[in-house]
C-alpha cells in the first residue's frame, strides 16, 4: 500500500504544471500558458522569471497593487489574531467595515450584507427584490417577483446571478435557469418600460458592463431610470462588482457617471479586498411603505447568511484597501491616468484601434476586425491579449473585439508609459 502511494505522489511530482492542470483541475477556463510565482505592486513575475506588467490585476481585483504593504501588515496582524469565527457573534472588523463603506463611501443612510463574492452578493440582491415585491406586492395581491437586467449585462456565474446574466451563451446548457428575468438594452429607456409588467420589482444593472464590452450607461439613462423606478415603486439595484470603489473616478462607480440619484442597493466584491475574496451589498434605509417599514429590515433573521462572509481576516483587509483608497486619493489618480491614456492613443490614428470607452481606470480599446489577420478561433481581442503576453504586458479582453485595461488605482505614469509603449509597437508589428 505504501509503496502505491508514494509512486503516486513521486510521479504527481515529476508532472509539470500544465499536466496537473489537464489531469486534476475542471476545464472551466481557457488558460494562458503564465505560471505566476510572486507579484509586486504592478510587477508579476512567472517560473521562469519573467517580468510582467500587469494590466489585468486579477480582473480588477488588485486595486492597490500586487502585495501592497498596508494589506500585507493587515492581513499578517489579523491572522495571529483571528482569522474566523461565526456570524453567530459579533465580529467588531466587520461592524467597522460596514460603518466604513456606509458612511466614507456610499454617504447614503443602509445597512450592508458581507459575501464571498460578486456573484454571491448580486444572489442577495436577487433575493432582496424577490423578497420586496413580496412585502409590496401588485395590485391583485400576487408578490411582484420579475426583475429587469439588461442585455450583454454579466452579474456572475451561480445559477441567481447566471440567470441575470443577459447573454445567452453563458446560460447555454444550464437550463431551465432561474425564471422571471427580462433583458432589456443599455441606454434605450423604451425597451425598459416595454419589460416593466405588474409584476416587476426591481431593475438591475452594471453602471459600465464590463465583460459586455466595457459600455457604460449615461447619466440620462439612469436618470430616466431613477423616474421609472420612483414612478412604478420598483428597486433600483447597480452592479459594481467590477466598477466600484474609485476604479472609475469616484467613490462609488454610478456617481462617477451621474450625481444626484439615490440607487435602492449596491453590490460589490473584486477590488474592495485588494486579492483577498470579499463581497457584499448595500440596502438603502428608506421606507418602502407607509408604517414606514425600512426596505434594510426586508432580509430579516435567517433569510440570508453565509458561514464566511465578513469574517475577521477578510474584513481586515478590505478595511486596509478601502483606507489605502481614501487616504492616498487614488480615485482621483484613476481620472488623471484616463486622460493621459485616451490622449496617448488617440494620438497613434491606428487602424486597429475604432474607439477607447469606458471611465476612470476601466477602460475598454475597440478593435477593428478588418485590421487583423486571424487564425481559426480566434478574436481580434484574444489575439492581441496573447501577442501582449508575450512582450510583457497583462491585459484581458472584453468579447471578441475590445481590449480591457484594468491597472491597479495607483499606477503611475511611468508604468503607464511603458504599457502604451508595448501596446503601440506590437499593434504596428500586425
Amino acid at each position: 500500500m505504501w509503496q502505491q502511494v508514494f509512486s503516486i505522489t513521486r510521479h504527481a511530482i515529476k508532472m509539470n504544471i500544465s499536466d496537473k492542470f489537464l489531469q486534476y483541475v475542471l476545464p472551466t477556463y481557457g488558460r494562458i500558458p503564465i505560471v505566476p510565482t510572486k507579484a509586486s505592486g504592478t510587477k508579476l513575475w512567472d517560473e521562469n522569471g519573467k517580468e510582467y506588467l500587469d494590466f489585468c490585476t486579477g480582473i480588477a481585483v488588485c486595486s492597490i497593487g500586487h502585495c501592497h504593504p498596508r494589506l500585507v501588515k493587515a492581513i499578517q496582524n489579523q491572522a495571529e489574531t483571528l482569522m474566523h469565527c461565526s456570524n453567530l457573534y459579533l465580529i467588531p472588523n466587520q461592524a467597522e467595515l460596514a460603518r466604513m463603506i456606509v458612511e466614507d463611501y456610499v454617504k447614503i443612510p443602509g445597512k450592508i450584507f458581507f459575501s464571498n463574492s460578486g456573484a454571491e452578493a448580486n444572489d442577495g440582491l436577487i433575493k432582496l427584490a424577490r423578497k420586496f415585491g413580496h412585502h409590496n406586492p401588485a395590485a391583485n395581491g400576487k408578490p411582484r417577483t420579475e426583475i429587469i437586467t439588461l442585455d450583454m449585462s454579466f452579474h456572475g456565474r451561480t445559477l441567481g446571478a447566471m440567470s441575470a446574466t443577459g447573454q445567452a451563451s453563458i446560460q447555454a446548457g444550464f437550463s431551465p435557469i432561474l425564471q422571471g428575468f427580462h433583458y432589456a438594452i443599455l441606454n434605450d429607456i423604451e425597451s425598459v418600460i416595454e419589460k416593466i409588467s405588474d409584476h416587476t420589482c426591481a431593475i438591475l444593472l452594471e453602471p459600465i458592463q464590463g465583460e459586455g464590452g466595457v459600455h457604460a450607461a449615461n447619466p440620462e439613462f439612469l436618470i430616466q431610470l431613477r423616474d421609472l423606478s420612483q414612478k412604478h415603486d420598483l428597486l433600483l439595484m447597480f452592479d459594481e462588482v467590477q466598477a466600484g470603489f474609485g476604479r472609475l473616478g469616484d467613490d462609488m462607480a454610478w456617481r462617477a457617471i451621474v450625481d444626484g440619484i439615490e440607487p435602492d442597493a449596491i453590490s460589490w466584491a473584486k477590488g474592495i479586498g485588494g486579492g483577498f475574496p470579499i463581497g457584499c451589498f448595500w440596502v438603502n434605509d428608506r421606507a418602502i411603505n407607509r408604517e414606514n417599514f425600512a426596505l434594510s429590515s426586508v432580509l430579516g433573521n435567517k433569510s440570508h447568511g453565509s458561514t464566511y462572509g465578513g469574517n475577521p481576516l477578510a474584513c481586515a483587509a478590505a478595511l486596509a484597501v478601502l483606507t489605502e483608497i481614501k487616504e492616498s486619493n487614488l480615485a482621483e489618480n484613476a481620472i488623471r491616468q484616463e486622460k493621459r491614456i485616451r490622449k496617448i492613443i488617440t494620438s497613434w490614428s491606428l487602424p486597429h484601434i475604432s474607439e477607447v470607452r469606458g471611465q476612470g481606470l476601466l477602460l475598454g480599446i475597440g478593435l477593428n476586425s478588418a485590421a487583423f489577420q486571424l487564425m481559426e478561433g480566434k478574436t481580434p481581442a484574444l489575439e492581441l491579449m496573447l501577442r501582449l503576453g508575450d512582450a510583457g504586458l497583462l491585459t484581458v479582453a472584453a468579447g471578441p473585439v475590445t481590449l480591457r485595461l484594468l491597472p491597479p488605482l495607483n499606477v503611475t505614469d511611468e508604468e503607464v508609459d511603458k504599457a502604451l509603449v508595448i501596446i503601440h509597437q506590437v499593434l504596428k508589428k500586425l
